[in-house]
């Protein structure tokens, strides 16, 4: 492996200096055996629970190793970060800590909970600012606030000792494999986490093959080092919000490029999948980037029969109100949620008719919507169908055709499917 000498590269020292610096705030998380993908891949494949944090996510060792680093005026002066998820709450933690007064900007749409998450893990050393629509919003507004008050500004990833705090994941795998580990899957956002883990197997388990994991509606890092220069994504899918970016981090994007073995991407239905058989098999909660890593497995699957495989676990801030979305993306995914527009032919019990005679026996109506308010009986519905087996779907649109009341297929049509989803 060919290291490029002008490219900043965490040294083992640096990686070991944020050890100690963090140790005092961030709980050594276990890398557990999976009985369930284990047996499944027939490999042993071991589970890195970042969720278990305090903050419930591995973010707060970069932030607190960044911080920590401060000099004496600057933490004075007190610090500004942006973010809408699992950077914002270790920052707050590392501020309550440090005790070092710290301005943190969300997003006005930022659901409550995860405000009240960031109050609390701060307390009386942090400020939330609520502005805009979006992150790039809150991200202005702490950048002019950093401006005009002379305060430092938290990076959530592109910053070298954010990246040195996210390696001390990969200091504490190395450590804690009892066989020296032949893959390990890490979830990518703006790259902070994969660029320090990769670091340190570099420096210590130098042949252990470094698989990054995006989703598949915000691939930036799969297509940066495809076009060998990092690229800023016109249009992304926020649904993985924990891992969701337009553009990774520079510095990330360099160390990417020499360590990562490869990058592959997920739908975000297979994730949503992911995320319910966590739940169901091993009663694991995890958000939608917490499960980016093992939803690909099944991608390697020839590759790492027999291997010691890990994957990162990278957070379990999942909001409960999310669940009715996930659990639609993921019947969609594996083809058993369809939408319809019907055209009810003009006759009497055609409604009856499609209930008793089109549907089959194991289908069901999850959603039912007249297209027109007034003469609604002789106008078009949107209908949603759950199947119990996706091979279903051709014989029942072959029975709508039959009848008369096929109208359109929905769900290959994005910009009316959006309306539903």
């Amino acid at each position: 492996m060919t290291v490029l000498s002008q490219t900043y590269i965490p040294t083992l020292k640096s990686i070991t200096d944020a050890a100690n610096c963090v140790e005092e705030v961030v709980t050594k998380t276990p890398l557990m055996r999976s009985f369930t993908y284990s047996k499944r891949f027939e490999a042993e494949v071991f589970l890195k629970r970042e969720d278990l944090q305090q903050v419930r996510s591995y973010k707060i060792r970069g932030a607190f190793n960044k911080i920590s680093s401060l000099s004496e005026a600057q933490k004075e002066k007190g610090i500004v970060c942006a973010s809408a998820g699992n950077h914002a709450q270790g920052v707050a933690l590392a501020c309550e800590r440090l005790q070092i007064q710290g301005t943190i900007v969300m997003p006005a749409t930022t659901p409550n909970q995860k405000v009240e998450q960031v109050k609390m893990f701060g307390g009386d050393w942090i400020t939330t600012v609520l502005v805009g629509d979006s992150f790039d919003d809150a991200y202005a507004h702490a950048k002019k606030t950093c401006e005009q008050e002379g305060k430092v500004f938290i990076h959530p990833f592109d910053d070298e000792k954010i990246i040195e705090g996210q390696a001390t994941v990969g200091l504490e795998m190395v450590t804690q494999a009892t066989k020296p580990l032949d893959y390990v899957f890490v979830p990518v956002g703006g790259g902070g986490l994969i660029a320090g883990l990769s670091s340190a197997f570099y420096h210590l388990s130098p042949k252990t093959k470094i698989i990054g994991i995006e989703p598949e509606g915000a691939p930036a890092m799969q297509v940066s080092l495809s076009r060998k220069h990092n690229t800023t994504l016109e249009n992304i899918d926020k649904f993985v919000d924990g891992a969701a970016v337009q553009r990774v981090g520079d510095l990330n994007f360099a160390i990417a490029q020499q360590f990562v073995h490869q990058i592959v991407t997920v739908p975000e239905g297979k994730i949503c999948q992911t995320i319910l058989d966590l739940y169901n098999l091993d009663a694991i909660v995890v958000e939608p980037a917490g499960a980016l890593t093992l939803a690909a497995l099944d991608q390697f699957e020839e590759e790492i029969k027999g291997k010691n495989v890990a994957c990162v676990v990278s957070g379990s801030n999942n909001d409960i109100t999310r669940t009715a979305e996930i659990t639609e993306r993921a019947l969609l995914y594996r083809g058993l949620k369809h939408y319809f527009i019907i055209k009810f032919p003009q006759r009497a019990g055609a409604l009856k008719e499609f209930v008793a005679e089109i549907l089959g026996p194991n289908d069901d109506i999850t959603h039912f919507e007249y297209s027109k308010k007034t003469s609604r009986e002789q106008g078009p519905a949107i209908v949603g169908i759950e199947l119990k087996n996706s091979e279903d779907l051709e014989p029942l649109v072959d029975r709508m055709h039959q009848r008369g009341f096929f109208g359109e297929y929905l769900n290959d049509k994005p910009e009316l499917f959006g309306f539903l989803v």
